[in-house]
């Protein structure tokens, strides 16, 4: 039996927020990489599952504000950074962090790398009080994200696709 582990983000407030079961496949330098193939479901908060259309694999680094999705081809968004509270692995089948809203993507039709839901995150520093230091880890994350994911830095550059590889094709 696959080694599953559930994948809890949350809102800063605690409620449940996006949330998967993904197997884990290894360790490396980079963190923990979680990775589920194409036909899998993720629920946000205790909604109806959503199917995902195309393989991916999860990077949990070691103590930074932020995580990791590369996600397989077709996906027009090649990598999608969540910036977020450092991973809690509350065991070895269950990891937790706080959303914050921020993302950095990178897509693959052109490359670009894009931070987006700076409205949210606005929002959210008001409607959850977020303190300054929450907001200042956040916006550190974001602006050395922007930098690493286009600049193809690992674990952005290359370094996803093994891990990538051991999920793409399997079916759930």
């Amino acid at each position: 039996m696959p080694d599953l582990v559930s994948v809890n983000y949350r809102k800063y407030d605690g409620s449940l927020h996006w949330n998967l079961r993904m197997r884990r496949l290894g360790e490396d330098g980079h963190g923990v990489w979680l990775g589920l193939p194409a036909g899998a479901v993720m629920r946000k908060g205790y909604g109806p599952p959503v199917p995902i259309e195309c393989a991916h694999v999860i990077l949990f680094p070691h103590e930074v504000w932020w995580t990791a999705v590369f996600n397989a081809a077709p996906r027009e968004t090649e990598v999608y950074c969540d910036i977020a509270t450092p991973p809690q692995w509350v065991s070895d089948h269950e990891v937790t962090m706080v959303d914050l809203d921020l993302d950095v993507l990178r897509k693959r039709t052109d490359g670009s790398t894009l931070l987006v839901d700076q409205d949210e995150f606005a929002e959210h520093q008001v409607r959850y009080g977020y303190p300054a230091d929450v907001i200042a880890e956040a916006e550190a994350a974001g602006r050395w994200l922007m930098d690493a994911v286009d600049g193809r830095a690992e674990p952005f550059g290359n370094a996803f696709e093994p891990w990538l590889g051991m999920v793409d094709g399997e079916r759930p």
